[in-house]
Order: C-alpha cells, then sequence, then structure tokens
C-alpha cells in the first residue's frame, strides 16, 4: 500500500517489479511513452466523454496487477538498462507499431520494448487525446495478439517523465526547481551519435527526441533508434575540414516505409566581418523511397571551434530554429527535434565543445523590457523637470494686516 503523495524510488521499483522476474515465463514487455501521469486516466476519460481513449481492458483481466502513482523520473530513466542487468533477456526493440504475429521464442526469456508515438506532437487536448488513444488500441493489439497464442506474458507501461505536476502554489515553485535541476542532472540517458572515420571521430549528434511525421499520418520516432539501439547506418557520412555531411539511414520502420535516410549538410567557412571560421548548418534532407526531401536551415551557426544547442528544431513556425521545406515533397513531412546538439568539426577527445545557443543574447522579452524602461524613465525625467519649473510666490498675504496687492506686472 502506498500513501497518496508518495514518489516511488528507484530501489523501491526494482522490489516490485522481482516478482516478474521470479516467475514461470518470463517474457516481459515494456511499453515506453514520452509523457504519462496517473490523472491521465480520469482527466481523458471525464472530459471527454464517450471518447475515452483507455478501451484497453488488459488491467482488469490480468490475474495480478501493480499500479503505481508516482515514481522518480530516475528510476524510470534507467529501467530499461536495469532491466537489461536483471536477467539474461533476449531484448527486441519494436519499432513498426502496427506488428502482427510477433516471433516470440518463449524458451529463452524474452524482453520486448515498444517505444510508443510521443505526445509532445499534439498542441491541443484533442490531439493529445488521439495519441493515446492510438496507443492504447497498440497496446492491446500486441498484447491480444500474445494472449490468442498462449504466451504468457508481464506487461510495464511507464513514461520517461510526468505530463503533470502539482500547481499548488506553496509548493509550485520549490518543485519546480527541483524538476529542471533533475533534468539537467539526468538530460545524458544516453551518449551523442559519434561518426568515426579512421581513428577520429569527426561527427557529435544528440538529441533527447528525434521523430519525423509522413504525410500528416505516419509518427516515426527514431529517438531509439539512433540513440539507444544504435541502428542507424552511418556509412555514408562524410567528413572535411571545409564540408561535413552526416548521413543517417534507416531501414524496416513503420507506416509501410522500406528504407529512410536523413542527411545534415554542414559547411566551415571563413567570415571576414568576424575575422573567424563559423560552422553552418546549410540544410536538411530526407530520402525515403527515392522520394527525395530538402529543408533549408537559415540560423543554425555556431564558431567552427563550438557546437550548437538548440532547445527545439523543426518544421513549425513557434521553433527558434526552423526547417523551412525547399521542394513540394518537402511540405508533406513534419519534422521535430528537442534538445538538439550538434558538431562537425574541430571533435576533441570525442567530446561536444562548448555550445552556442540558438536564443540570442537580445530575445524579444529583453527588447519589450528594454523599450518599456526607456519610456518609463523618459515620463519620470519629464515629470521632474516639470517639478523643478514650479515657482512660489515671493510674498504672502497677512490676515492681520491690510490686503496683499500684486500687480500683474509682477
Amino acid at each position: 500500500a502506498l500513501h497518496e503523495g508518495h514518489i516511488v524510488s528507484a530501489q523501491e521499483l526494482t522490489e516490485f517489479l522481482q516478482p516478474a522476474f521470479t516467475q514461470n515465463s518470463r517474457n516481459l514487455i515494456l511499453f515506453l511513452q514520452d509523457t504519462l501521469s496517473i490523472d491521465d486516466f480520469t482527466y481523458f476519460s471525464e472530459s471527454y466523454g464517450n471518447k475515452n481513449p483507455f478501451q484497453n481492458e488488459i488491467l482488469q483481466s490480468s490475474p495480478s496487477s501493480l499500479v503505481l502513482p508516482a515514481v522518480d523520473c530516475k528510476a524510470t530513466r534507467h529501467l530499461l538498462s536495469f532491466l537489461q542487468e536483471s536477467g539474461d533477456w533476449k531484448l527486441t526493440n519494436i519499432t513498426d507499431l502496427n506488428v502482427s504475429q510477433l516471433e516470440v521464442n518463449t524458451s529463452k526469456p524474452n524482453l520486448l520494448v515498444v517505444q510508443l508515438q510521443p505526445l509532445v506532437s499534439g498542441l491541443n487536448g484533442i490531439s493529445t487525446l488521439e495519441a493515446i488513444a492510438e496507443n492504447d488500441k497498440i497496446i492491446g493489439r500486441l498484447t491480444m495478439d500474445l494472449q490468442e497464442r498462449g504466451i504468457h506474458f508481464s506487461v510495464i507501461y511507464t513514461a520517461v517523465r510526468p505530463s503533470r505536476i502539482s500547481r499548488r502554489t506553496d509548493v509550485m515553485w520549490e518543485l519546480r526547481r527541483q524538476l529542471m535541476a533533475t533534468e539537467e542532472e539526468d538530460s545524458p540517458s544516453y551518449p551523442p551519435l559519434n561518426v568515426t572515420i579512421g581513428n577520429d571521430t569527426c561527427i557529435l549528434f544528440y538529441a533527447s527526441n528525434f521523430s519525423l511525421r509522413a504525410n500528416s499520418s505516419v509518427w516515426i520516432d527514431l529517438t531509439n533508434a539512433t540513440f539507444v539501439t544504435q541502428n542507424a547506418n552511418t556509412s555514408l557520412s562524410e567528413c572535411s575540414s571545409t564540408n561535413t555531411t552526416l548521413s543517417l539511414k534507416y531501414t524496416g520502420l513503420e507506416g509501410g516505409i522500406s528504407s529512410l535516410e536523413i542527411r545534415f549538410l554542414m559547411s566551415n567557412k571563413f567570415y571576414g566581418a568576424s575575422a573567424r571560421n563559423w560552422s553552418t548548418l546549410d540544410s536538411v534532407e530526407i530520402v525515403q523511397d527515392e522520394k527525395f526531401a530538402k529543408f533549408n536551415v537559415p540560423v543554425i551557426s555556431a564558431p567552427a571551434e563550438y557546437s550548437f544547442h538548440c532547445q527545439l528544431v523543426g518544421t513549425s513556425d513557434v521553433y527558434p530554429a526552423r526547417l523551412i521545406p525547399s521542394n513540394d515533397e518537402a511540405r508533406t513531412w513534419d519534422v521535430f527535434i528537442s534538445r538538439l546538439q550538434i558538431q562537425g568539426f574541430n571533435v576533441e577527445n570525442s567530446q561536444f565543445s562548448y555550445a552556442s545557443d540558438c536564443t540570442g543574447f537580445f530575445t524579444p522579452g529583453i527588447w519589450m523590457g528594454l523599450v518599456t524602461s526607456i519610456i518609463l524613465l523618459w515620463i519620470l525625467t519629464y515629470g521632474i523637470h516639470m517639478i523643478m519649473q514650479l515657482t512660489t510666490n515671493s510674498r504672502f498675504d497677512d490676515p492681520k494686516g491690510p490686503a496683499l496687492s500684486v500687480p500683474q506686472t509682477e
């Protein structure tokens, strides 16, 4: 029994999961989402009436179940590595979310990792509702297939971070500081992708979320394949002192996409105005089954000795660094990259150099503050000047004496 408000630590989580490792049939399925909170199950069910996205009844139909309302972010971030260390599992990463008749060898313990589509792609509650409903169908479809084949299994449904946090005024700011500190501390949950030619590492690439959407329907999450399992083929990447190309090639993706290649084209040039070399990300190209899409990138640049970092990069207008479609095929793609960091030149010791961020020093908020301060300062100066111009009479009326007469000339 867990009391309200208790957050399960990493040690407690390992104790709770021990029965799943000691049972006779050791088939474990991990459904991993980007965000999830216990309140989502009631909020979306009550807010949208008959559109309840949680139609799956696997929790009620299972012989035993456990619901943990709140789990520490550190525990969930390292859950996959913990599961791999807990036993001699046969790890299977499922990227095709429309999978059916999955091949499972029951003679060995199996660990199936299913990366569900992220919810951050939705800009409002309705799109988030549809994403949750689609993930619920994926869970039901895969578990029903295993049940019909008589395969016993255990399921873990969790997320990397919570979707809702407390808004009580007395704890909001303290909790916000703790979450930001935890995020900064645990941000490198996996190492960056590095491209090595010969004995030297010439390209480093990292993102906390790397996703695409094809034809506004098929969502492709490449984060796990790029950084965790490292299934991306980088053999076509090229490096030189002036031009660098990071090529990421994927095969066997969901949505009927047999082949997908993403290229990041960077250049290193000398600019006389600043008297130094600058590295720029000139364009991003997507090649999908012989279809070519190209995006221009106008704002991603950094000194050649630095790496480049940006919180949000993609095709949306609200992102600080935007990918602008340059042909008709590019308009059919949506790109979402969060916490991008890339370096294509002067990589030392296989580590990122100091990062130049995409947010400039003078942001719109700073300009608004400066303009407002100047206006208020001018009003204050004008008021003081007018007060200093006020003069008083040099003579005053005495009530006991005769009336004081002040000629107009004075």
